[in-house]
């Protein structure tokens, strides 16, 4: 087990190899970790933790935010998904509290600052994505019954894939019966 570990330590941590290792790591340390700790101090009950996860997706959004205008030019640093990783690494840790520094220090200070502004626009964007759903009703019924007949041939086409039909054992392709001449109807010519 160990030997492994260290294998996969020195993948990630190779500053010569392929990003899709660091690139998984950091797909899998800032998403799937937390999505599963978040429906874990759901299901808790337990206050302080659903605050710390809470923090943590307010954080990791603002961060993908930033980092989705910025990516033309961070992809261009070298070792920029290590550092990442890192990063995705100290906002989680319970000894550093990243998320919790990071949201009291300067994301929460940003917010309050500029809350009025951001509630007018969420709220201009809530309305004009309302108007829109509404405008385009038949669209959208189009749209779902289309991908609800999709849905269906491919769920047939899978279980005929999975449980193929049984097939006849002679499937040869026959013409007309052949027909006997009668030996009296050639004699009465």
């Amino acid at each position: 087990m160990a030997l492994s570990g260290e294998v996969g330590l020195r993948l990630l941590l190779c500053p010569i190899g392929s990003n899709i290792v660091v690139r998984t790591a950091c797909c899998s340390v800032g998403t799937i970790l937390p999505a599963y700790s978040t429906f874990k101090a759901i299901e808790s009950k337990d206050e302080n933790e659903k605050q710390k996860w809470l923090v943590y997706w307010a954080v990791y959004g603002s961060f993908s935010i930033a980092e989705m205008f910025a990516d033309k030019i961070l992809c261009w640093f070298p070792l920029y998904h290590h550092v990442k990783f890192a990063f995705l690494v100290w906002l989680q840790l319970p000894s550093t509290n990243g998320a919790k520094y990071l949201y009291m220090s300067r994301l929460r200070p940003f917010l309050l600052r500029h809350q009025a502004r951001l509630d007018q626009i969420l709220e201009s964007v809530n309305s004009e994505m309302s108007q829109f759903v509404s405008d385009h009703q038949v669209e959208f019924r189009f749209v779902r019954t289309l991908f609800m007949k999709t849905l269906a041939l491919v769920n047939q086409t899978v279980k005929e894939i999975i449980h193929p039909v049984p097939t006849q054992a002679n499937q040869a392709i026959e013409g007309p019966p052949e027909s006997i001449p009668d030996s009296q109807s050639d004699n009465e010519d």
